[in-house]
């Protein structure tokens, strides 16, 4: 049944005001707050654009234009040593806990020491599920992917497959044995999360090979 208009709650203006107090205050959107640099950084682009337009440029001689261009590259310069580049949304967005459907944050590393302890103890299982995560949080630590909030193991293996071509059937190996053992309740062999942490090893030599070079 459709609510009449007039059955329906409308809030007066200090009621509005406070909910909408109340959803900023939400720890989301201080994480998505851009930084004072991030300001300044935008600002200075925009400086910049109406410096070099056409009415402003007439006005201003050519070398006037190369000195003020070139002290404010020297300070941009300075600032990305000092506090680093401006984040972008795609950095707010790898911050996200959520990882293939629970909230975690550990590293990629700090994943891969507790699959090793799990597969210590023979719990093949939970090792297999912990070795996938500590995949995928690699190479987002990486920025190798971006992958949309509630992401599957099947998504992450296809994007991980178009950034190294030759692991297509190890990611495909990888997430059918992520996915047997989280949903369809199949327990893990040593080989399969043997095979599972090869997979992981390689991936991580590529990054210290694309370093060294």
């Amino acid at each position: 049944m459709i609510p009449r208009f007039d059955d329906l709650f409308i809030p007066d203006g200090d009621e509005a005001r406070r909910w909408a107090e109340d959803e900023l205050a939400n720890p989301r959107y201080a994480d998505a707050k851009p930084t004072w640099f991030d300001l300044v950084a935008r600002d200075v682009g925009r400086f910049l654009a109406d410096l070099f337009s056409s009415d402003n440029g007439a006005n201003i001689g050519p070398s006037a234009l190369i000195i003020v261009t070139a002290l404010i590259v020297a300070a941009l310069i300075a600032a990305l040593i000092i506090w680093g580049r401006p984040r972008s949304s795609r950095a707010v967005r790898r911050a996200r806990a959520d990882l293939l459907g629970e909230s975690d944050d550990r590293t990629a590393a700090q994943l891969r020491s507790d699959s090793e302890r799990s597969a210590r103890a023979g719990d093949w299982s939970a090792a297999t599920i912990l070795r996938y995560r500590a995949i995928a949080r690699g190479l987002l630590e990486r920025d190798l992917i971006d992958p949309a909030p509630g992401a599957t193991a099947q998504s992450i293996a296809r994007d991980a497959s178009a950034v190294f071509l030759d692991e297509a059937s190890a990611m495909r190996r990888a997430a059918v044995a992520f996915d047997d053992v989280r949903y369809l309740g199949h327990a893990a062999t040593a080989e399969s999360y043997r095979d599972l942490a090869d997979t992981d090893e390689r991936l991580r030599t590529r990054r210290l090979e694309a370093v060294s070079t």
